[in-house]
């Protein structure tokens, strides 16, 4: 893990290595006072020496307004390198989740990984900056004070340092204590987050049901939840500080007792009693940082820990002979295709289907039955296991071909419409970005949703609002068939595109739809079986198995699960007329 966190330093070794020699002039320039304090109480002073005392002074004045700098560049830059850090760090988790599977964001909730994004990665940025310059500024005046410390007398130094084991062995051990609580600390801060975004998410279902306070309920519990691993790692915290500084202040008993039995004695004369007192200070203080540091270091190795767990996801596999989709006819085939998303239950089992070029397909049945999964098998988003059947289009397995030139062939409309926040032109456009503004025109007009947005004031500039909120379902509807129409792909999957709308609704979209079905290979998932009575096949799916297969006719006269399915719909219509 040490060893990648590095690797982020390589882009800005040179800013780096000029903030590590800005960092060691400090800790340098730190040692010139007790140097030239020691020279005034034993030189300067008793002989006298007014000018040179006055210089010596100049000189430590200069030397401090170096210092100042040099802090200015060490905070500005080192922030800087921690914030760039940072941000090829999220750069990098970014694109890495766009690699990864639906099998991931299937079973990770969206606020966790916001906050892997963001709060854990501040803290990274945090310790990327401080961690190098803490430890080398910090070392540095332990070691420069321990040598001087020496040369004014070496058996007080010693006598001093008989702290320092104790010191390490109190670090040690409750160092480990602090790193579980905090951790603990940061998943409850992912909870928090969670909730928060789901509940915003569905805060138009919250106050409809007025569940508000069942919310507020939920979100105490996760906030319980947090302040209780906060109290953990805050008492962990207490007891590393409040231990280690007793021991830091042990120095000073030692100091008080040693050095005035030194000076009695005459081994020391005061000048260097007082100058060991102001160097010991020298040497405690960076001790107390590397002990502040502690905290710090647990927060940002934590975060990068949790980087790294989504950083080491498998992205979607991918065959490293996998060709490109090319010059797409749109033949599709099911061959003995058995998936399951959880190994002890099959969702489909043994489906064998084929579509010739340009025909539709409809696939009905009870909810659950595998329907929407043939659906998210066909453009790779759930990869078939070897042994399990294949998928194949235009004669070739779409394991063998990549990813991406699958899917930019396949249109999905679906049922839950998703918008992003922007205009509706974005929106549009987000089916073939390089796209003209006549194509966008074109587009919209085929999806009967130009004349609409030609009444807004500003067209097709109107912000449409987070997931589309300012346009109602078929508004929205029709804006995802304007994107498939501007993708103008080979093959389409219509996902219930129609069954939460109503009825003047449902012809608007069936037109835009029965024109984006023409000329293209299509398969249909139907709710309303009214909408696929033209359908070139039915094939009813019950229980992860195609059941009965034909036109709405040949089912009919078949009176099986599929005129079942039909009477009873047509008949509830009647009931609610």
């Amino acid at each position: 893990m040490l060893k990648r966190f590095i690797s982020y330093y390589k882009p800005h070794t040179t800013m780096v290595v000029w903030d590590m020699l800005a960092s060691l002039l400090i800790s340098v320039i730190g040692m010139v006072y007790p140097i030239v304090t020691n020279k005034m109480l034993n030189i300067y002073i008793p002989q006298k020496m007014y000018s040179t005392i006055v210089i010596a002074g100049i000189i430590v004045l200069v030397l401090y307004i170096i210092r100042m700098l040099l802090r200015y560049f060490v905070q500005y830059y080192g922030h800087i390198i921690g914030v760039r850090m940072q941000s090829q760090m999220r750069k990098d988790l970014f694109a890495h989740l766009e690699k990864l599977p639906f099998r991931f964001f299937d079973n990770h909730e969206t606020g966790r990984i916001m906050t892997r994004i963001t709060s854990d990665l501040f803290e990274v940025c945090e310790l990327a900056h401080h961690g190098p310059e803490n430890l080398l500024i910090s070392s540095v005046m332990i070691i420069l004070s321990f040598i001087y410390l020496i040369t004014i007398d070496w058996i007080l130094t010693l006598i001093i340092f008989t702290c320092v084991p104790i010191l390490v062995f109190v670090t040690m051990r409750l160092r480990k204590s602090m790193k579980r609580a905090f951790e603990d600390r940061r998943k409850s801060n992912a909870t928090i987050n969670a909730a928060v975004e789901s509940s915003i998410t569905g805060i138009r279902v919250t106050k409809a049901y007025t569940n508000a306070d069942r919310e507020i309920e939920k979100f105490k519990k996760g906030d319980d939840e947090f302040v209780e691993s906060s109290g953990r790692a805050y008492h962990a915290m207490a007891l590393f500080f409040s231990s280690t500084s007793f021991i830091t202040d042990i120095f000073n008993v030692f100091i008080l007792i040693a050095g005035g039995l030194f000076l009695y004695a005459g081994r020391i004369s005061f000048g260097d009693y007082s100058t060991f007192i102001v160097s010991v200070n020298l040497f405690i203080n960076p001790v107390n940082t590397l002990i502040g540091f502690m905290e710090q270091f647990q927060n940002g190795a934590s975060g990068f820990k949790r980087f790294i767990e989504i950083m080491d996801e498998e992205p979607e596999p991918e065959s490293p002979n996998a060709r490109e989709l090319t010059d797409v006819q749109g033949v599709i085939e099911f061959k003995d295709v058995t998936y399951s998303y959880d190994p002890t239950k099959e969702v489909l089992h043994n489906v064998n289907l084929k579509l010739e070029k340009g025909r539709k397909l409809a696939l009905v049945g009870p909810s659950g039955g595998g329907k929407t999964t043939l659906c998210h098998l066909l453009p790779n988003f759930y990869r078939l296991e070897d042994g399990n059947g294949s998928i194949m289009i235009d004669g070739t397995d779409i394991r063998d071909l990549t990813l991406d030139s699958v899917r930019r062939n396949i249109g999905i409309v679906q049922q839950d419409v998703f918008l992003f926040v922007g205009t509706i032109r974005d929106n549009i456009l987000y089916g073939r970005p390089d796209a003209t503004e006549e194509e966008i025109h074109e587009a919209a007009r085929r999806a009967n949703i130009h004349d609409y947005i030609m009444t807004l004031e500003n067209g097709y500039d109107t912000e449409i609002g987070e997931r589309g909120v300012k346009l109602s379902g078929g508004q929205k509807q029709r804006l995802s068939i304007a994107r498939v129409f501007l993708k103008d792909p080979a093959i389409l999957i219509l996902d219930e595109a129609t069954s939460a709308l109503d009825n003047t609704t449902e012809v608007l979209i069936q037109q835009a739809l029965d024109e984006l079905c023409k000329g293209r290979t299509t398969l249909v998932v139907a709710h309303r079986l009214s909408t696929i009575r033209n359908a070139d096949e039915i094939a009813v799916v019950l229980d992860g198995k195609i059941t009965e297969r034909g036109t709405h006719e040949e089912l009919m006269t078949a009176c099986g699960t599929y005129k079942d399915l039909y009477s009873l719909q047509f008949r509830e219509n009647d009931l609610i007329e």
